[in-house]
């Protein structure tokens, strides 16, 4: 696992601070469930949410020609693109990660991740990004 930092999270948004950065940041979090865990991480100067749904209805079925690794409960959103359904063979699940409590925001690098009761959305500048739920996953 890369660099991991103590979230402390205060007025609702929560950054890496100078005294934080290295070569790789990397912020790992839950839902409030625990049927959500995420990581924000920084990486070749960019930057990358992904979240991984542990229990879920898919929104989306089929698999992408090529994947022969984990599909259908990842989802990432880069610095600069739109948001993905990844093709994994990792997890950024730990039961160590802190809760990010319904209403604080969480960001680094240009992305940010909001946790709801409805579930956590990761964008990025542009944008693009990703929502999930274990009802319903949007990619944007």
């Amino acid at each position: 696992m890369r660099f991991c930092a103590v979230l402390t999270i205060a007025s609702g948004l929560v950054t890496a601070s100078a005294g934080l950065a290295t070569a790789d940041d990397y912020l790992g979090f839950r839902s409030p469930t625990g049927n959500i865990h995420c990581a924000l991480y920084t990486w070749n100067g960019g930057a990358e949410a992904r979240c991984d749904v542990i229990e879920l209805t898919p929104t989306y079925r089929k698999a992408p020609a090529g994947c022969d690794l984990d599909w259908g409960h990842s989802f990432a959103v880069d610095n600069t693109g739109k948001g993905v359904l990844a093709c994994v063979g990792d997890t950024v699940q730990d039961p160590r990660n802190p809760v990010l409590p319904y209403g604080q925001a969480l960001s680094l690098g240009g992305i940010s991740c909001v946790s709801a009761k409805t579930g956590i959305t990761c964008t990025n500048a542009a944008g693009h990004g990703f929502s999930v739920a274990k009802a319903k996953q949007k990619l944007f």
